[in-house]
């Protein structure tokens, strides 16, 4: 049985409708990343699924519970990750993994708390306020009080935003230990390293599902061909590139141009005379997840417009 199996949701908010018929399946033990713009609908779809939203229209059901009819058992069973710090900044750490732990009605309080404490590697910082601690250690609080509860499904919502690069990498490996535990997580993220470490990821933009798959099936079926243009004066370049039919996208990275577009003859056409250029060179390159993520949000409308 698959921890998440929701099919035509669809939530509006007065004449918006924020999710458009998502549909999405999640299996036990499975990282999937969850990802798309700004507004596109990823704590709507989250907040569905964790039972603090009712759709619309559409059913499923997550860990086997029913979304419309069960939504507190559902709750029980799953920990959920805000995009904001939302513990009290005046409490300790282990005051407020004591809080947690009465909401969830955990006995004894202490044993919970302490082996919570241990698991994430926060015993040393016990007794400091969650309000002097740097975003990563947050991050690893919020974290400790999801988990605290031993949930079967784990839903994160842009967890890493605003913490450094080790702290995020200890992080995803943590999830990562979690998941071969057994626990199925669903984690929205803007940062495509974070993406490519997820088994699979599907893509949502403006409320509408456009794939689902593993990282290079989603870019494979993308249909972007993508060259690298190397060579002085880029910024010049870039912009006389941009105005070429047959090219979709010009990203500059670091030394290099990256040159995308979905017909690969017409992107062939806009790059032929740039070889005789001096010392410009033009090869094939690899198409990047980020390439795909920036073509599905050019080619979608933006539905709250």
């Amino acid at each position: 049985m698959n921890a998440i199996d929701v099919r035509g949701l669809v939530k509006r908010f007065g004449d918006k409708t924020v999710v458009n018929d998502v549909t999405m399946q999640v299996a036990r033990g499975e990282i999937v990343g969850f990802l798309g713009p700004n507004g596109s609908g990823k704590t709507t779809t989250i907040r569905i699924m964790c039972g603090l939203l009712t759709p619309d229209e559409g059913e499923g059901t997550v860990l086997g519970f029913d979304l419309r009819t069960e939504g507190l058992k559902i709750k029980r069973e799953v920990g959920y990750m805000t995009q904001r710090f939302s513990f009290y900044e005046d409490l300790t750490i282990a005051e407020n993994l004591s809080f947690v732990a009465r909401l969830y009605d955990l006995k004894p309080v202490g044993t919970h708390v302490d082996r919570t404490l241990e698991d994430l590697g926060l015993s040393s910082r016990r007794d400091q306020l969650a309000g002097t601690l740097s975003g990563g250690w947050k991050q690893r609080l919020a974290l400790a009080a999801c988990i605290m509860h031993q949930p079967k499904l784990l839903l994160l919502d842009e967890p890493t935003a605003g913490v450094d690069p080790k702290a995020r990498r200890d992080f995803w490996d943590e999830i990562h230990r979690l998941a071969a535990d057994g626990l199925t997580v669903l984690v929205s993220t803007h940062y495509m390293d974070e993406a490519e470490r997820c088994h699979r990821i599907s893509y949502i933009s403006y409320g509408t599902m456009l794939a689902t798959g593993s990282v290079t099936d989603v870019v494979r079926d993308a249909g972007l061909v993508t060259y690298l243009v190397d060579g002085p004066k880029l910024e010049t370049l870039a912009a006389e590139l941009r105005k070429r039919p047959g090219v979709e996208q010009v990203a500059p990275f670091g030394a290099s141009l990256h040159v995308v577009g979905s017909d690969e003859a017409a992107l062939k056409a806009a790059l032929a005379d740039l070889e005789g250029r001096a010392g410009v060179t033009v090869s094939r390159g690899e198409t990047s997840l980020e390439d795909v993520f920036i073509q599905f949000m050019a080619n979608s409308t933006d539905n709250m417009q």
